[in-house]
Formats: structure tokens, sequence, C-alpha cells
């Protein structure tokens, strides 16, 4: 044979025949390697598709603690920023404090949807549904502690009194004199 040149086998260049022509039952006498196992021929359908669902299951749980934990980064991002922002009342704070009270009540408006892709009958997504309220309650209340750090929540008498009906008498201590 010339170098460079292919077996012509049945019209083909490059062939490999990989039929047995062998009599005897040679391939059965081999003992499978260690670690190896015939899964696909022991098992039938049903447990591999139990398995696979298993899996899944499995999968959409840890998906959804994931998805609980979210908040957290985001509480933590927000509380640098108002950090960040300072304690005097201008447009930067302000704004960095609204949109740290409305991203918790956009997100716990929208708790269903989130939650939508995990919901399985053998995923329980109560406890993450809790931990995801929590946390954006919890980004919620940093908000709050913002908005009264600025002065910017009512939390003084001195707050209220433009609600408060004028006096109606007036009592010195000298005399008692009253107007009405």
């Amino acid at each position: 044979m010339e170098k460079g040149k292919g077996l012509m086998v049945d019209g083909r260049r490059w062939a490999v025949d990989f039929s047995d022509n062998s009599s005897s039952n040679s391939t059965r006498d081999i003992v499978d390697p260690p670690g190896f196992t015939r899964a696909s021929q022991d098992q039938d359908d049903s447990t591999l598709s139990r398995q696979k669902k298993d899996a899944e299951s499995n999968w959409k749980a840890q998906k959804a603690w994931e998805v609980a934990q979210a908040p957290l980064k985001n509480l933590f991002m927000m509380g640098f920023m108002m950090w960040m922002a300072g304690s005097t009342v201008h447009l930067f704070s302000i704004g960095i404090t609204f949109s740290a009270l409305w991203q918790p009540i956009s997100a716990l408006q929208g708790v269903g949807k989130v939650f939508e892709p995990y919901k399985d009958s053998k995923v329980d997504l109560l406890g993450p549904k809790l931990l995801f309220i929590a946390l954006n309650l919890g980004g919620l209340a940093l908000g709050v502690w913002k908005l009264n750090t600025l002065g910017l929540l009512p939390t003084h008498v001195s707050d209220w009194v433009s609600s408060l009906p004028p006096a109606q008498e007036v009592e010195f201590s000298g005399g008692g004199i009253s107007l009405r």
C-alpha cells in the first residue's frame, strides 16, 4: 500500500468494520471495570423519570431559596448608598431614600410572580417566601430609618402644630384674663 492512500472498503475510503465475526461470546465474559454500572439496563423508565423529577424538584427548591436571599444583597448595597449620601437633605439623598422605599414595596407586590417558576407539588415555597418578605420589610425599615435621620418624618410634637386647633383661652398667672 502506498503512503497516504487509505484502504478502500465498500467504496468508502476510510472505514472500520466493528462487526464481531467470532463464534464465541467473548464480550459477555469480560468483567465490567470498577465503577461501571449498567444502569440503563438494570433500571426501568419509571425509576429514571422519578429520579429526574426529584432532581428537578431539588433544583427548583434550591433556586427558590436563592431568589429569596437576593434582597439581602440589595439591602447591604442600599445601606451603603444611604451612608454615602449623608444626613443632609439634598436631591441625591432624597432620591436614594425614596428608591430604598420603592424597591421593597414593588418587590412585596410581586411575590407571587417572583416564585411562580418554582411552583411544584414537591417544593415547599412557604419558607423562601417568608424570607423574601422579611428581607424586603428590612429594606423598607432601612428606608424609613433614613427618612427619620433626614428629619423628613414627623416624629416631634412641633411637627404637628399646624394641625392643632388654635387656643381659645389665654390665662395669665397674675389675674386670669381670658379671651374668646
